[in-house]
């Protein structure tokens, strides 16, 4: 019989947060306790697990930055073995809900397998089709599948960003149940994301001029160069590994599958792959993997360094 403790991990916080609503459900926030294992050692959970509650029977526990079960470290050094312990023999009146933001636990380890036999592992997985995403949350409410992508391009594929702008929309078309491009247009806010992108649009398109200007424009906004060396290079990737897959038959559906994408950026991918070779772009990649690896190294400044690989486009 499994216990009442949960681990509940994925890369996206959003989903994390729905997971965490549906198991504390309506319990009163005066019963829920809230510990982080980077300030809090867990041996401090589990006191606190078997002790009594003062306001009910019951109360929940939840534990964020739970890297105990996985390769990771927390700041404050952890010893397991209380745990260990408590997960065989816990407290049916307390729930414990372990929280953590990764994409893989640590199956080797001891309490990942004690948690696995008593207790409850929830994986929370981003959704491969965001037009899914987009047309659940919306309900009722109508959207093309142009007006998906433009919501898409405009808002980013951060769920929980889209969620909100989503909420928007719902509200600014009340009863009107069908979702316009100037609906989009008109309620939602343009992410940071697509200015990035057309800095990044520049750059594959060799228009090189407008991309040190932007570039520049990014710098002072403080935006981070390593961070756009790793959008950069998820952009040559997608165009060499959507070339790859195009050579060899496959359809733009099959590559978003395989590629765990939404078909657009993937049609555009290939669009903009058709001005390079395979062996060009997997230069690129290289190349921004070096970069990365020579500015964490401290062997060549972050700002200079991305300026002289723009420059060899």
């Amino acid at each position: 019989m499994k216990n009442n403790i949960y681990l509940i991990y994925g890369s996206d916080s959003f989903l994390i947060e729905l997971e965490l609503k549906k198991i504390i459900g309506n319990t009163d926030p005066i019963n829920i306790v809230k510990y982080n294992l980077d300030n809090n050692l867990i041996n401090e959970v589990i006191d606190d697990a078997v002790t009594i509650s003062l306001f009910s029977q019951s109360k929940t526990i939840i534990v964020k930055n739970s890297n105990i079960f996985t390769t990771r470290k927390n700041d404050l050094e952890q010893d397991s073995k209380k745990l260990e312990s408590y997960l065989v023999n816990s407290n049916p009146d307390t729930i414990i809900i372990f929280v953590v933001e990764v994409e893989k636990i640590d199956e080797r380890k001891k309490v990942c397998k004690l948690m696995k036999k008593y207790g409850t592992i929830i994986k929370v997985e981003t959704p491969k089709n965001l037009t899914k995403f987009i047309t659940d949350s919306l309900g009722e409410y109508k959207i093309t599948p142009s007006n998906v992508n433009l919501l898409i391009e405009r808002v980013g594929n951060n769920l929980s960003i889209l969620n909100q702008e989503i909420i928007k929309l719902k509200n600014y078309k009340d009863d009107d149940y069908n979702i316009t491009e100037d609906d989009i247009l008109e309620v939602t806010s343009k992410n940071i994301q697509p200015d990035m992108y057309y800095f990044i649009d520049c750059i594959v398109n060799r228009n090189l001029d407008k991309a040190l200007e932007l570039y520049n424009e990014l710098l002072i906004f403080n935006e981070e160069p390593i961070a756009i060396i790793a959008l950069l290079a998820n952009k040559f990737r997608m165009m060499y590994q959507s070339k790859i897959l195009l050579q060899k038959g496959y359809t733009i559906n099959d590559i978003s599958t395989t590629l765990n994408s939404h078909p657009y950026p993937i049609k555009l991918a290939i669009e903009k792959g058709r001005a390079y070779s395979r062996e060009l772009l997997l230069t690129y990649v290289e190349k921004l993997a070096d970069l990365d690896f020579n500015i964490k190294s401290g062997l060549i400044d972050k700002e200079l360094g991305l300026e002289l690989f723009i420059l060899s486009i």
